[in-house]
């Protein structure tokens, strides 16, 4: 059944909220994956807190006119579906189930006013997540003050054994 103007300018709003409000956007061909595999990509998506929606074409290349990402309208060609959220792990969950699942080809994307085509988007993916990057900021700041902790100690662990064994040598 096709859909009334009204259904299509709420949907075009709807695209443009999307659009505003993510710095990440992955497409991809989705054409050939099960409604299993579809399910299974959507859940995969969903725990790194971003949204896949399959995009109608022209109701999304209509939202894209004049934002910063308009360059996006040229990837919207067939049956794609697009990622979109505030975190790069979004781009390492599609690229993940697009390795198992070759019928799903990441077209490209956009970080920020950046517009990537599928290798960049790959790139994006192999980079460490937030939380792998901070564990290891986390490491590199811990390990100096366990080091200073060791300097500043030792002095007076080597002073505590000489009293002690003066003590020991006096009894």
């Amino acid at each position: 059944m096709p859909m009334s103007r009204v259904q299509k300018e709420h949907e075009v709003e709807g695209y443009k909220q999307n659009f505003a409000g993510n710095e990440i956007f992955v497409i991809a061909q989705y054409s050939g994956l099960t409604v299993a595999e579809m399910t299974e990509l959507r859940i995969k998506i969903r725990e790194t807190g971003a949204k896949f929606k399959v995009a109608k074409n022209k109701l999304a290349k209509r939202a894209l006119e004049g934002t910063q990402i308009a360059g996006l309208s040229g990837m919207l060609v067939g049956p794609v579906g697009i990622a979109s959220s505030q975190d790069p792990a979004v781009a390492k969950a599609i690229y993940e189930f697009a390795k198992t699942h070759k019928k799903l080809v990441i077209i490209g994307g956009a970080m920020g006013a950046q517009i990537l085509d599928s290798a960049a988007v790959e790139q994006l993916a192999k980079l460490p997540s937030l939380d792998e990057l901070r564990g290891t900021l986390i490491g590199l700041i811990q390990a100096p003050a366990q080091k200073i902790v060791g300097v500043v100690s030792a002095p007076a662990a080597q002073l505590a054994r000489v009293v002690s064994a003066y003590a020991t040598k006096g009894q």
